[in-house]
């Protein structure tokens, strides 16, 4: 990885206000790149001094390694997870998890069982 596309990361993670959070795919998209696995490299190898805890999972979950750590200094900024979780009332983007309400399921064609359709 390139010096700018490390430097870009780390301002955006920087910027996030005490009290909010982004996930990594937030974060990747703010700093022009496609990948939310290289954010969570760059936070690990280079993001000791930053506001690390604010980046979460898509479906608002921590790493496991980090999980009680995070939670903690999320929790002291008033950022409190339930269940191991940022509630979806408390995230920028939706859960594209599927759910028993059907919300994120992809559109399609009805099913039908007649063979002649």
């Amino acid at each position: 990885m390139d010096e700018e596309t490390l430097e870009r990361v780390r301002d955006v993670v920087a910027a996030i206000p005490p009290g909010q959070t982004l996930s990594y795919g937030e974060v990747a998209g703010r700093a022009g790149i496609r990948s939310a696995r290289l954010v969570g490299r760059i936070l690990s190898e280079d993001g000791h001094d930053l506001p690390w805890h604010r980046v979460l999972r898509a479906n608002g979950t921590s790493a496991p390694h980090i999980a009680q750590e995070q939670a903690a200094r999320l929790r002291a900024e008033g950022v409190l997870m339930v269940d191991g979780r940022l509630p979806p009332e408390h995230r920028r983007t939706p859960s594209r998890r599927r759910g028993a309400t059907g919300e994120g399921r992809p559109r399609s064609a009805p099913e039908t069982t007649d063979p002649g359709v």
